[in-house]
């Protein structure tokens, strides 16, 4: 595959989850809750993450929020790829994607879909747009009590 067909791809897929996020909305229960906000551009994201009956696996992951298409799209692919996983797993994704985006390492196959980021490396402005639903899911899994969304405890 071409560079031009590669770059091309990654614009549609970027394109497809920020037109069109299958993870929007919020978790029932929300059992961890983050807002993540970036000064620089405005872009804002509130995470909601459902955890399995033992609390040691995410069942689902769902944002609302404003920001660009990056922003969007990397908060669709993230739930989609850490949905199932174990939160030990789920840090590790996080602590690699970061990595990625710095162009320091690429994602295996499993994860693959997380690769079209890569190459937000090339534009260090942008990796704070990329991250951002990242550092607010790490956020949300380590909150010690989780304050839902309507204030209530869960």
């Amino acid at each position: 595959m071409t560079l031009d067909n590669r770059r091309n791809l990654y614009q549609q897929v970027i394109l497809e989850h920020s037109k069109k996020p299958r993870h929007r909305g919020k978790t029932k229960p929300v059992h961890g809750y983050h807002r993540g906000h970036n000064p620089l551009c405005g872009d804002t994201i509130e995470l909601t993450v459902q955890l399995n009956e033992k609390g040691d696996k995410i069942s689902d992951v769902k944002f609302e929020g404003q920001g660009c298409a990056i922003a969007i799209a990397s908060a669709d692919l993230m739930a989609d790829a850490v949905r199932g996983k174990s939160i030990e797993e789920a840090l590790s994704i996080v602590q690699r994607f970061r990595g990625m985006v710095m162009g320091q390492e690429q994602f295996p196959d499993d994860l693959r879909k997380l690769n079209v980021l890569q190459g937000i490396s090339q534009f260090p402005i942008r990796i704070k747009c990329a991250t951002l639903s990242w550092h607010t899911l790490k956020a949300a899994l380590e909150a010690p009590q989780v304050t839902a969304p309507t204030g209530e405890r869960e």
